[in-house]
């Protein structure tokens, strides 16, 4: 048995402990995290969908796309990829129809009920503050200016 496979076992908990630093702001620690997962099992898509989930907090929504779009390619029924897709998707606005779309394809699919809370939560939070009609500042229409009265 090599050395790398006395680890094997740890597969799981090099993942969601990657999951947990990208969630506490510790970009570095996550990417070695989810690096080491990736060298215990390469075949597994997990560790690029928290490559993905790393750009998504710091809201670089193009890159994480692209890399959950390629999770999606290799792995089409990842309905955490999926989920993760439709809300980096939902929150740029020319695209938040089609992320919505991911994300209730995510909630039907998916058998995870937390994958199910999270894609709802998602939907929920883009139909209050990303479809959210504008201010009422915003929204003012431009009054034409008067000119001096003769």
């Amino acid at each position: 048995m090599s050395k790398l496979q006395s680890y094997k076992n740890d597969f799981v908990l090099l993942l969601e402990s990657g999951f947990i630093a990208a969630s506490q702001t510790d970009e570095d620690g996550a990417k070695k995290l989810f690096r080491a997962a990736g060298l215990l099992s390469p075949q597994n898509m997990m560790p690029k969908v928290g490559y993905g989930y790393i750009h998504l907090l710091k809201l670089e929504l193009k890159q994480a796309c692209k890399v959950l779009e390629e999770v999606i390619k290799t792995e089409p029924d990842n309905q955490m990829a999926r989920a993760l897709l439709g809300l980096s998707t939902s929150l740029t606005i020319k695209d938040v129809d089609k992320g919505e779309k991911l994300l209730e394809e995510a909630i039907k699919n998916s058998k995870d009920p937390s994958i199910k809370t999270m894609a709802q939560t998602s939907i929920d939070f883009v139909e209050k503050y990303v479809k959210k009609q504008p201010t009422p500042v915003q929204g003012q229409p431009q009054t034409k200016k008067k000119g001096p009265k003769k």
